[in-house]
């Protein structure tokens, strides 16, 4: 391949990533979703106009680096300190449920297997991609109907936040465990060594980044150096630890996320994402998706991940909000609005491929999950609000 055919191949995806991703939204479905179906159609299972290659691929993994860096940038360390143990808890709950839920359910369909096999840590993966949380379409949702800043709100919002750290501890100990020169004890002590180490290099960072901040305000250098920390510490992590790069990354925006420039970093990041490597990364889940293998188990396979990730997100998290003495329609409030699934659930699948810990295939069932769990969650959320607008007009 010339090198100047990557330069047609970027036009093409970014056109009809861009084209599609508008499409969904006016469909009222997530930017996401129209962006891996572009990818799709113009790869190798129908038109075949795009192959994926190691330039795209390695554009993609930058992609899905600033995504989790955007995501460590944009959480509010105050808000997730204040909201304490009963998010946490929340969090903890939504995220053993569905992961014992996921790996039940391969088991079902590809039969039980014992420690240490491909099938175990493959079932135990299907499990990890169901424990992210997107909270931005019940975010949405929530500020429409004025609902936001109450409690059931704020304690859906910090869970979700909490959730999506525990996913990345989950996930950085399941990709340790797969590696087969690893050992169970080793994979703890690297994983605790990275967080200890993150803390205390982190901090020495904040600090210097809060000097920064102070003598040079809203300057290009201050998101220049942060996306220099987001990639040596995603560099670090892998090289280093034998930890997912995007936990890397992730924990770096959290160490910059209470600077007074987070806002103005992420705005820097989002310009690069949101153009070029964005598009790319979700694109390219499409071109590796391969649908020719898709068959009826794996259609039945689908519908079964979305119907036990949907109702285990109700359940761990509602059946924990309950315990914590909220009333039943509140519970089912905080489970309803955590079974949205975006974003995170594409990057741990995305990074499950990457390492060899499931097949292609199972693309289908995170797109289609993001799908249901995107148009139904406002529905469901909309109905239980409503249900209690007539209780109190009632009263």
């Amino acid at each position: 391949m010339q090198s100047y055919e990557i330069l047609k191949d970027l036009a093409i995806i970014i056109v009809f990533a861009k084209a599609f991703g508008l499409l969904a939204r006016k469909l009222k479905a997530p930017q996401v979703v129209g962006e891996i179906i572009a990818g799709l159609l113009i790869g190798p299972s129908l038109l075949g106009i795009v192959q994926l290659n190691d330039f795209i691929s390695q554009m993609a993994e930058i992609g899905v680096i600033l995504l989790m860096f955007s995501a460590g940038l944009e959480t509010n360390l105050k808000d997730l300190m204040k909201t304490g143990p009963k998010a946490l808890a929340i969090a903890c709950s939504g995220v053993f449920v569905p992961l014992v839920g996921g790996t039940l359910l391969y088991f079902a369909f590809y039969g039980v297997a014992g420690w240490g096999t491909e099938k175990f840590f493959t079932a135990v993966f299907i499990g990890v991609i169901m424990t992210a949380t997107s909270v931005s379409i019940t975010v949405q949702s929530l500020k429409e109907m004025g609902k936001l800043q109450g409690e059931i709100g704020t304690t859906i919002l910090s869970a979700a936040i909490i959730d999506d750290v525990i996913g990345i501890i989950v996930l950085t100990f399941v990709i340790g465990f797969k590696n087969p020169d690893s050992n169970p004890g080793r994979v703890v002590i690297s994983t605790v060594l990275f967080f200890a180490l993150s803390i205390g290099v982190g901090f020495g960072i904040y600090k210097l980044f809060k000097l920064l901040d102070f003598k040079y305000p809203h300057t290009q250098r201050i998101p220049i150096l942060g996306l220099a920390i987001c990639f040596i510490f995603a560099f670090c992590a892998e090289k280093f630890f034998g930890i997912a790069d995007i936990t890397g990354a992730y924990v770096a925006g959290i160490i910059l996320c209470s600077i007074k420039d987070h806002d103005y970093i992420d705005s820097k990041v989002e310009i690069n994402s949101y153009m070029l490597f964005g598009p790319v990364f979700f694109a390219s889940i499409g071109l590796k998706t391969d649908i020719s293998h898709v068959n009826a188990q794996i259609i039945f396979f689908s519908i079964g991940f979305v119907i036990v990730a949907l109702i285990c997100k109700i359940i761990g998290c509602g059946l924990m909000a309950k315990v914590l003495r909220h009333s039943w329609s509140d519970s089912l409030k905080v489970g309803v609005g955590m079974m949205t699934r975006g974003e995170v659930a594409l990057i741990v699948a995305q990074k499950g491929l990457a390492v060899g810990m499931i097949d292609s295939v199972y693309f289908t069932a995170v797109i289609l999950l993001i799908i249901v769990s995107s148009i139904s969650t406002p529905i469901l959320l909309k109905l239980l609000y409503s249900q209690d607008d007539k209780k109190a007009v009632r009263a």
